[in-house]
């Protein structure tokens, strides 16, 4: 490894943007800087790229209608939006809203403030196999159930979940499904009406985009109260002047992920399974934290037990590894993973969880240098910890 050199292993959190997409977005910071509401030659061609990409996004998400794509600041303002506008407008006295206990915060905090505000929130429980299934699904719809929230693939553990079949079960009890689909978007394939969702979030920055820009996907008549007010732009669903050098970027950034997708979902399992492999063989009373598939092709997430989290990514972040404990919005709290709990992980445990998540710029060679300065540091770690003495005994 060079001097100075980064290996980065936190690719969930944010991703580089890639050169090409760097290319793309150029042109519109400068001399095509022009607003796409105006009416004059500069605005008309920042319209044309405005909609050229927003059509470009609608073919990747196989949408019906480009105009089922609103363009937002992020996967936050995505699920914010989602769920409080589907909601005051289906509901706007107060209804029944069903969200996964292991969602992002982006849809568990507009859900409790939803719950502040006369209506009611199931917060439905995976099974221990990171998985929420159907049948607890349909225990927990009521007649007043409006919507349905569950992410595609989770941040944190990378369990894939049974969209189609939560759909159908929503549908059958006369609700709408929405899903966040900010981790899965780009790494394995996504099409909103083979899921048969109704509405989905995104956001550029997952899939070497650019930060600060998201989507919104909202199929056509799907009930909406707009969040963002002022001169009615994203078809009066999200006010503001629109970012087009954004909207290009994510645009561009989607077309090369669907295009490198097939060989980079079949490269990066390969690596994320020798992480896993490499650490558990190497160390014992380490775990993955979940097995088997459905599971996104790049997390790889550990129980390394008796050491803290925090511990692990200060002393690899001494190396010259990043990786995370958890969610990145998480990591400056101490407490465990909301996303551990909720699949049945005991707080002792989920506080030495380690998660790596690989990408575009991963190399084996990359994975030799974590794997090699890895153990070292968890057997250190477990000399000095009361805790690992207790639980097991000794330090290796």
């Amino acid at each position: 490894m060079a001097e100075n050199e980064t290996i980065y292993l936190d690719y969930a959190a944010t991703t580089p943007v890639d050169p090409r997409v760097v290319e793309a977005m150029l042109p519109y910071f400068t001399e095509k800087f022009g607003n796409p509401n105006s009416l004059y030659a500069l605005g008309r061609e920042a319209y044309r790229a405005l909609e050229d990409a927003r059509e470009r996004v609608a073919r990747g998400l196989g949408a019906n209608n480009p105009n089922e794509v609103i363009f937002t600041s992020g996967g936050t303002e995505s699920d914010t939006t989602a769920l409080l506008g589907i909601m005051q407008r289906s509901a706007p006295r107060g209804g029944h809203l069903i969200v996964s206990a292991f969602e992002h915060h982006a849809v568990l905090e507009p859900a409790h403030y939803l719950e502040k505000h006369h209506y009611e929130v199931t917060v439905l429980k995976p099974r221990e196999d990171g998985h929420i299934h159907p049948d607890d699904l349909r225990a927990a719809m009521r007649e007043d159930t409006k919507l349905v929230s569950v992410m595609h693939a989770n941040n944190e553990i990378g369990t894939i979940q049974p969209i189609r079949e939560l759909a159908d079960v929503a549908h059958e009890g006369g609700a709408l499904m929405h899903t966040d689909a900010a981790q899965s978007l780009g790494k394995i394939p996504f099409d909103v009406n083979e899921l048969g969702i109704d509405a989905a979030s995104f956001s550029s920055h997952k899939i070497y985009g650019p930060k600060g820009f998201g989507a919104l996907y909202l199929r056509q008549r799907t009930p909406f109260e707009p969040l963002m007010r002022g001169g009615g732009q994203e078809f009066k669903k999200r006010s503001g002047t629109q970012n087009v050098p954004g909207a290009v970027g994510f645009a561009t950034a989607l077309e090369i992920m669907l295009e490198e997708q097939p060989a980079e979902m079949e490269r990066l399992a390969g690596l994320r399974d020798r992480i896993i492999d490499g650490v558990t063989s190497a160390l014992p009373n380490t775990q993955a934290t979940v097995t088997g598939d459905p599971r996104l092709p790049n997390i790889a997430s550990m129980l390394i037990n008796g050491v803290e989290g925090e511990a692990m990514l200060l002393q690899l972040d001494n190396k010259g590894i990043a990786v995370s404990t958890g969610s990145a919005c998480s990591s400056g709290s101490l407490e465990p993973s909301h996303v551990l709990l909720a699949v049945g992980c005991p707080p002792e445990i989920a506080h030495g969880s380690l998660r790596l998540t690989i990408g575009r710029f991963t190399t084996a060679e990359n994975i030799d240098y974590f794997l090699e300065v890895f153990p070292p540091i968890v057997e250190r770690l477990r000399s000095m910890s009361p805790v690992y003495q207790k639980m097991f005994g000794s330090a290796s």
